[in-house]
């Protein structure tokens, strides 16, 4: 597809964690392509960027499909990053339901929004995906390769696995030009302590501050992740639709390639403060189904890219327990 520089570009789920870290990363490139992010309301996420030039924000829910394509009509994007999901495992575990028609049913309406503006031909797609999806991976298929079967074992990598295999559908069936991306674990500010490695950090910072007892909650720590910051992986989600050899219908990790046992990721964590803390078992944090060892294999993304991964693992983590830090100042009544 030519490049066009007045182009417009739209990010949906740019409230996120990701998503808002996706428009610091496109509005950091030259040119001057419009961007535009679709959210469900106002988020703390998006309160540095309120006067960013080029951003335009819309208040829009991906469920109403007449107001979405008559956004696409008017916006003609040339991209659109598709980031919006229920991602949060827990949430899924609890509501199955709930996750599964949410990620499924706002992506089908994405994509026949683009076919009722007639975007077919003019737009790239690109469908977020989760390398949750592998699930119980058989030691001898380690590292992941995208050829790896699906076992999944949550509703969230079910839910993903639909999402993907829709894309597909639709790339073959009506040519949307979809481009897929499986990212294993990510980290970074703005993460929710929905999930492990923040609520880690959120729990230091706390305990720093007085707020709560120097005793870190957690659930197994014996399962290994693969671990990627945040930055890396929307910069891997941009190149993804501006690079030539990235093709529509293929499908793409975006990891580390390393493992980290989780009680390897909490000891750096607590070597970053000088509060003496303890650590307990708490059960309502474990699932009821956990994969032992995550570990992806990039190649193919970095074969038709260039991407790898930059940011180190220290790093991510001092940004993530930074940024707690300065949530729970925030909060702190000032004497």
């Amino acid at each position: 597809m030519a490049e066009e520089e007045s182009a417009a570009v739209l990010v949906t789920g740019s409230a996120g964690f990701v998503g808002s870290h996706l428009l610091d990363y496109i509005l950091s490139q030259p040119g001057t392509f419009r961007l535009h992010g679709l959210t469900r309301g106002n988020s703390p996420n998006l309160a540095h960027l309120e006067h960013a030039p080029r951003l335009s924000l819309h208040q829009l829910d991906l469920s109403d499909q007449a107001s979405l394509t008559a956004l696409l009509i008017d916006l003609k994007p040339a991209r659109i990053f598709h980031l919006a999901a229920q991602s949060f495992v827990g949430p899924a575990i609890t509501n199955p339901a709930a996750t599964l028609n949410n990620n499924l049913n706002t992506t089908l309406n994405l994509f026949e929004a683009v076919r009722a503006a007639d975007l077919v031909e003019h737009c790239q797609i690109l469908n977020v995906g989760s390398g949750d999806v592998y699930g119980f991976i058989e030691p001898t298929e380690l590292p992941i390769q995208e050829n790896c079967p699906f076992r999944p074992g949550n509703p969230y990598a079910v839910s993903k696995i639909n999402q993907e295999m829709l894309g597909y559908q639709y790339f073959r069936s009506y040519g949307l030009q979809i481009v897929a991306t499986r990212a294993f674990n990510h980290l970074g500010s703005r993460q929710s302590d929905q999930l492990a490695t923040s609520a880690f950090a959120r729990q230091i910072a706390l305990a720093e501050a007085g707020q709560i007892s120097p005793i870190i909650k957690v659930g197994n720590l014996e399962a290994r992740r693969d671990y990627t910051d945040v930055r890396d992986i929307v910069r891997g989600y941009w190149l993804a639709l501006t690079s030539a050899a990235a093709k529509p219908g293929e499908t793409y990790n975006l990891c580390s390639g390393n493992s980290h046992r989780m009680s390897e990721v909490l000891q750096m964590l607590v070597a970053m403060t000088d509060c003496s803390l303890s650590v307990a078992f708490d059960p309502a944090r474990a699932r009821p189904s956990d994969i032992p060892i995550v570990c992806g294999d990039y190649s193919k993304f970095y074969a038709a890219t260039g991407w790898q991964p930059l940011i180190p693992l220290s790093q991510s983590l001092r940004d993530v327990l930074d940024y707690w830090r300065s949530q729970i100042k925030e909060t702190v009544p000032q004497s």
